[in-house]
This record gives structure tokens, C-alpha cells and sequence, in this order.
């Protein structure tokens, strides 16, 4: 079970928010790259970074922020990274300075066709990033619910070839209330590619708790409000996803 220490980035700080609310951030750095090289002397194996500036225009702006997380890392571990990609450039772009791993969240269900060239275009290198609430995908910051069944969705974009889903319950993340351990598991059974869980995870009850079904397909964990507030210690937690994968 990999553990994914998540850096949110607004205004070119570290925060995070309460269900996707730009307007309920919590400032938890103003140095986003020292907060990488904390994750990475933890013991961290990946990072999650979320441009939410950019969520919002469409467009990457927090770029300085980027790569001096890329800096501090210095291709030691990978580095993934979702908010504001609507197009191939982007993607390019993010990859060319040493992003492993770009997600693509509100464009590909908007434009499935773009999710698939990107597919195509950078194979290995692209992850939805799935959204819902009572089974309905959420798109636009979580903004707008739409008539589309997660399940279905993740079906069709498994087949365009993305190489995980990163699955969020909006109505928990950032509120401390524990992962939708049903819903995820439904959502893993569904597909045959990865899933990582994301949205409510606490303390070590919920790694514990997604330990126990790693084997249905889940691949991954990203945490967030936990680390930060100290409800979860990262070592810890890792540690234990660790024993608890060999045993």
C-alpha cells in the first residue's frame, strides 16, 4: 500500500481544504519544498501536488512552487500532479521538467476525447482523477454534480488506457471522517487498473482498514488534513501499510 503525502498549492502555499472550498484553506506552509523534503525524510515514496489555482483557471499557475518541489525531490521519488490540464502542451510541459505522473480530473470527463490522446500521446504517464458523490461524478472543483455513474465512466476510461484511478469521496475529504471503504472496493472490483483511495482517511484505523482490501486492487492511499494536523503520523502509517503488505 503506497502512502502519497498530498501538497495543495494556492497562491504558491502549501494548504488544504475542507471538501474542495478555495474559500476553507488552511495555510499549512508558505514553503511547499520544504514540506516535500519533510514527506521525503519521512520515508515518502510519491507526492500528490494539486495546482488549485490552476484547477480554477485552467491553466497551471503555480509553477514556480512546482519546481522547487521538483527541485528539493531531484527525481528521488516520483512526482504526481493534478489541477488545470486541459491540453497536450501541458502535459508535455509538466513531463519535460520531471513530472512523472499527471492527472486529468474535470477535461476528461468533459472531453473524453482529450483524456484519450493523452492516453495515447503519453502512455504510462496519465491518471484520471475521479470525483463523486452518492456514485455521481463531480466535475469544475467539485462544483457541478453531473448525471454520470462513476462506475461506468471508469469502464470507459480504463479502456482509453490511463494507468490508475485516483478516486475521491468529496464528501469527506478534508473532514476527517474516514475513508468510503465500500465505495472504493466497488469502484476497484469494477476495473482491472489501480485504484488510490482518496478523501477522509484519519488516522490508523483507515489504513488498517485499507490494508485489508489492498488485494481487491487498490493500489495507493494520498493523505492529506491527517499529516497535517497530526490525527496521522506518515512514518507510521507507512511503516505499518508495509507490514501489513509483506505479512
Amino acid at each position: 500500500m503506497l502512502l502519497i503525502p498530498a501538497i495543495d498549492l494556492k497562491d504558491g502555499h502549501c494548504v488544504r481544504l475542507r471538501q474542495g472550498d478555495l474559500g476553507d484553506a488552511t495555510v499549512f506552509s508558505e514553503e511547499p519544498a520544504a514540506m516535500a523534503a519533510q514527506w521525503l525524510d519521512q520515508g515518502a515514496r510519491r507526492l500528490h501536488l494539486v495546482d488549485l489555482n490552476g484547477a480554477v483557471a485552467g491553466t497551471p499557475k503555480n509553477q514556480a512552487a512546482i519546481k522547487a518541489i521538483l527541485a528539493e525531490v531531484d527525481d528521488e521519488i516520483p512526482v504526481q500532479i493534478g489541477g488545470g490540464i486541459r491540453d497536450l502542451n501541458t502535459i508535455e510541459r509538466y513531463l519535460d521538467i520531471g513530472i512523472s505522473y499527471v492527472i486529468i480530473g474535470t477535461a476528461a470527463v468533459k472531453d473524453p476525447g482529450f483524456l484519450r490522446d493523452a492516453c495515447s500521446a503519453f502512455p504510462g504517464n496519465i491518471i484520471v482523477g475521479l470525483d463523486a458523490r452518492d456514485g455521481k461524478v463531480a466535475t469544475d472543483g467539485w462544483s457541478k454534480l453531473t448525471r454520470h455513474d462513476v462506475l461506468d465512466i471508469a469502464r470507459k476510461f480504463e479502456d482509453y488506457g490511463c494507468e490508475a484511478i485516483i478516486y475521491t469521496d468529496i464528501g469527506r475529504d478534508g473532514m476527517l471522517s474516514g475513508v468510503n471503504i465500500e465505495a472504493t472496493v466497488k469502484l476497484a472490483r469494477h476495473v482491472n487498473i489501480p485504484i488510490i483511495a482518496s478523501g477522509g482517511v484519519t488516522d490508523l484505523s483507515d489504513i488498517e482498514a485499507l490494508c485489508s482490501v489492498e488485494d481487491e486492487g487498490i493500489e495507493g492511499a494520498i493523505l492529506g488534513r491527517s499529516i497535517y494536523e497530526g490525527t496521522l503520523d506518515f512514518a507510521a502509517a507507512q511503516e505499518l501499510a508495509d507490514e501489513r503488505s509483506a505479512s
